[in-house]
């Protein structure tokens, strides 16, 4: 895996010390400045020893004394009556379970084995009746019963004590009773002792008359019988030894043997471990580079942070059992057979090295993945689980449909779990279980099934429409999320008829905008070179001259109107301009701007009617941009009002408070173009374009509206032209 022998070494090292960590934090306090005697083993033995010498020795009782202590209570009485059930319960059934033997041996004529097993009933309904009439005679039973377990308890008693005497022989003790005075020995304390124990008056050795491992048999039969008024405490003080020579018994030197040999192997891995750390922490950035280097070569390094944490966890779980398997071969399967203990734990140690190996170099790729915030969240946003997470967000976006697909998946697992239960595990619960998810489930699954044909009708009618087909509408059916969707997908069709023919539409008007642009600003600039040409002329005559230059001048003056006007309203139009707004009064802009051209109007056979409030109207509007706007419309008017007929001019306040401007006048050519392309720059209400004007001013108009934040709109009725523009007052 790793081509530099050092670097592999380092590893190795590195986990020799966490083996060395883990096996001191699991027995470090068991090895460390203790002797065998300080063990948790041989304490655990005193313990069983001392547990069992009061009981099996000391203080066994004997079976008067435990019987003169048995108490029977009334409640006893009544569940032993009451056992098998009722008198009559009872009584019934024992008839029933001599009927048919009786009745057989009366076929057979079998006369004293009839007679014999009537007797025999007739005795146990005697019994029963009587158990229900007197209480003595119950109590004497049960009385009985109990005496029969102490008897039983005495004679375990006996046998366990000599078992008892004979496992721990290479005890001895002196112990005296703190009451009683009486001494017991065993054995000779005086002795030289590999281990003593000495019990004191302020601390002496308390045993119990009762042993814990013999207590079972007062509860093992359908008497009850409470040890607990059994139980008495008694007080030793003395001594306890085992003498060197009992040591060497076989019982006392396996166990010594055991943790002397373990306590040296476990210094030596702990020492072993001390030195393995220190050339690990010098071998560090070998190992890191190493493993960098490894890392682009991998696949497990570029899986998604999650897996490959799921990975990590697998091995580093792995790598743990591992280690407490190399552990728990040298702490509890030591052999006396040295070579197969080393081979045996060799192998262990083999495989916790690779799994080990395997463990580190992935924790060491996970920590570059997350070793800053943004290499954190960038992975983490990468994760299967973020990915998950995400979904769940959007199952929820329609709570009918997140609710539909967890009563599916929850009918589906408790169903499919119930039923699997009720075949088997008998009892009725599994199967209301599965009864209740079915009558769930099922309608459920109709509906779910209904709206997946309906989904995939939707997923065609959508593929349908991205090829192009627009001419059919989704079907919508009932109130579902999916119906919703059709919906959806019906105003998104019309939304995407609308854009192609919008954009058709613009197609159109590029196309007129830019013969109109070539028309308009070709017919000046025309006349303007065929009169230069004219000046060039020798011959030509002063008036004729004049005329030329004048004419000149007029296209010159027509061509810089129709630059400008392109100009402006291409600022409008791209937002590149600075309003200036202030509290302007409407009413006294508009007379005044409308007033400029009143003799035009007169020229021109219009008759103007105003309608003005007669209160100031106020808005915020910059008032140059404002005045520009009422002088286009004006404009607009003189060039294409139908001579001899009658202009209004409105301004009003709204019901919701807007000020209305309004401009009405009769045509003078037929408009049959859709009156919102009258707002498209160049365009004109003469298609032969014969009257003067660069078709910018309803443009600069609409331009100007849009700036404020007003509308603007037109209505043609016929010949009837009507522009209207509002904007909230003030």
């Amino acid at each position: 895996m790793i081509k530099n022998w050092k670097s592999l070494l380092t590893l190795v090292c590195l986990i020799w010390f966490i083996f060395g960590v883990f096996t001191f934090s699991q027995i470090g306090y068991q090895y460390i400045g203790k002797s065998y005697f300080q063990s948790e083993n041989f304490q655990h033995e005193l313990d069983n020893f001392q547990s069992e010498l009061g009981p099996l020795v000391l203080n066994r009782p004997n079976a008067d004394e435990l019987k003169s202590k048995i108490e029977v209570t009334a409640n006893e009485i009544e569940e032993h009556r009451n056992y098998y059930g009722s008198l009559s319960d009872q009584v019934a059934s024992i008839k029933a379970q001599y009927e048919d033997r009786i009745q057989e041996a009366a076929d057979v004529n079998a006369t004293e084995l009839q007679t014999k097993l009537e007797n025999e009933r007739d005795e146990k309904i005697k019994d029963i009746t009587t158990n229900f009439q007197d209480d003595e005679y119950v109590r004497k039973k049960i009385k009985a019963e109990k005496e029969a377990l102490v008897d039983q308890y005495i004679k375990s008693a006996q046998e366990e004590a000599k078992n008892f005497a004979k496992n721990y022989n290479y005890w001895s003790y002196e112990l005296t009773n703190t009451e009683t005075g009486k001494t017991f020995r065993s054995g000779n304390i005086s002795d030289s002792s590999a281990y003593k124990v000495k019990y004191e008056q302020q601390h002496p050795l308390s045993t119990w008359n009762i042993s814990d491992n013999l207590n079972h048999i007062f509860y093992r039969t359908e008497v009850y019988l409470d040890s607990d008024p059994f139980r008495e405490s008694t007080d030793y003080t003395g001594t306890m030894t085992i003498s060197k020579a009992a040591a060497q018994s076989a019982e006392v030197m396996e166990g010594y043997d055991r943790f002397t040999r373990n306590q040296y192997m476990f210094f030596i891995i702990w020492i072993t471990s001390i030195i393995a750390a220190i050339f690990t922490w010098k071998g560090r950035k070998e190992v890191l580079g190493a493993v960098q280097g490894f890392k682009e070569k991998n696949k497990i390094a570029k899986l998604r942070i999650d897996i490959q944490v799921a990975i990590l966890f697998i091995t580093g779980c792995t790598y743990w059992f591992t280690s407490h398997s190399a552990f728990e071969s040298i702490e509890y399967a030591y052999q006396s057979n040295y070579v197969h203990f080393l081979i045996d734990f060799l192998l262990t140690f083999l495989v916790l090295i690779i799994i080990g190996i395997a463990f580190f170099v992935q924790l060491i790729w996970l920590y570059d993945r997350v070793n800053t915030a943004e290499k954190l969240g960038d992975n983490l946003k990468n994760s299967y689980l973020w990915g998950l997470g995400d979904s769940l967000t959007d199952l929820f976006l329609n709570r009918s449909i997140a609710l539909h697909s967890i009563v599916m998946v929850a009918a589906a697992f408790f169903g499919g779990g119930s039923f699997v239960a009720s075949v088997t595990v008998s009892g009725g619960f599994p199967v209301f279980v599965f009864g209740v998810c079915a009558i769930v489930g099922v309608p459920a699954m109709v509906v779910f099934l209904s709206r997946m044909g309906y989904l995939n009708r939707i997923m065609k009618d959508t593929k349908d429409m991205a090829d192009g087909r627009l001419n059919r509408d989704v079907k919508i059916k009932g109130k579902s999320p999916l119906a919703k969707h059709a919906e959806n997908l019906n105003h998104l069709r019309e939304g995407v008829r609308t854009s192609m023919h919008e954009q058709a539409k613009s197609e159109r008007l590029k196309t007129e905008l830019i013969t109109n642009v070539s028309h308009d600003l070709r017919t000046p600039l025309t006349s303007i070179i065929t009169y230069t040409d004219l000046l060039k002329k020798s011959d030509i005559t002063d008036e004729e001259r004049k005329q030329y230059i004048h004419i000149l001048d007029k296209k010159s003056e027509r061509l810089k109107v129709l630059i400008e006007d392109l100009f402006e309203v291409s600022k409008m139009a791209s937002g590149n301009i600075e309003l200036h707004r202030s509290r302007v009064d409407l009413t006294q802009l508009v007379q005044q701007a409308v007033g400029e051209h009143e003799e035009d109007l007169a020229q021109g056979h219009l008759d103007l009617r105003m309608a003005m409030p007669h209160e100031p109207l106020y808005a915020y509007v910059d008032g140059q941009k404002w005045w520009r706007l009422i002088d286009n419309l004006i404009v607009n008017v003189l060039k294409y009002a139908l001579e001899g007929t009658r202009v209004y001019v409105t301004l009003k306040r709204t019901a919701n408070g807007e000020a209305e401007f309004t401009v009405k006048n009769v045509a003078k050519y037929e408009i049959s173009e859709n009156a919102d392309e009258l707002f498209e720059r160049f365009k004109r209400a003469d298609a032969s374009r014969h009257t003067e004007g660069s078709g910018l001013g309803l443009a600069i108009a609409q331009s100007i509206v849009d700036l404020h934040g007003a509308r603007m709109s037109i209505d043609v009725d016929g010949d009837l032209f009507k522009v209207i523009v509002r904007i909230p007052g003030v």
